[in-house]
């Protein structure tokens, strides 16, 4: 297993999750990357977030893609680092992400429910968080 940041931060946890999204279907979109930014930049679970632990937490998560068990060693780092208060907290940043290209493939959709069912996210708040990123990223 690749080397993890010195025990991993419940908010390095949420960048880990929105990275994961991100690289699921092997193609970083910048308008994903950059929803990780202002969402990292803005909202209060990340006040005191150091920024520098964006890049070595990025680098554990591809590490972890790279290896032949990594997504059950991800989860398992998910369910170490994230308690669970930020479950929802955690599906709705993942969902941001996913929505924030506009673009929803089956292998996004397929990591959304990874992380849904590993998280025990009830199917009704699932749909709600759904729709509230669907709603929060449509064009017009």
């Amino acid at each position: 297993m690749p080397d993890t940041p010195a025990s991993m931060t419940p908010q390095d946890t949420l960048v880990a999750i929105m990275v994961a999204v991100s690289a699921s279907d092997e193609d970083l979109r910048t308008s994903e990357l950059v929803a990780i930014q202002r969402i990292v930049n803005h909202l209060p679970v990340f006040v005191n977030y150091d920024p520098d632990r964006f890049k070595q937490v990025t680098q554990v998560v591809f590490d972890l893609f790279e290896e032949e068990d990594g997504l059950d060693a991800f989860f398992g780092l998910i369910r170490d680092g994230l308690p669970e208060r930020l479950y929802e907290t955690a599906y709705a940043l993942a969902c941001d992400v996913a929505a924030a290209d506009g673009i929803l493939g089956e292998v996004e959709l397929r990591m959304l429910q990874e992380i849904r069912d590993e998280l025990s996210i009830d199917r009704l708040h699932a749909a709600a968080i759904e729709r509230g990123a669907r709603a929060r990223h449509q064009t017009a």
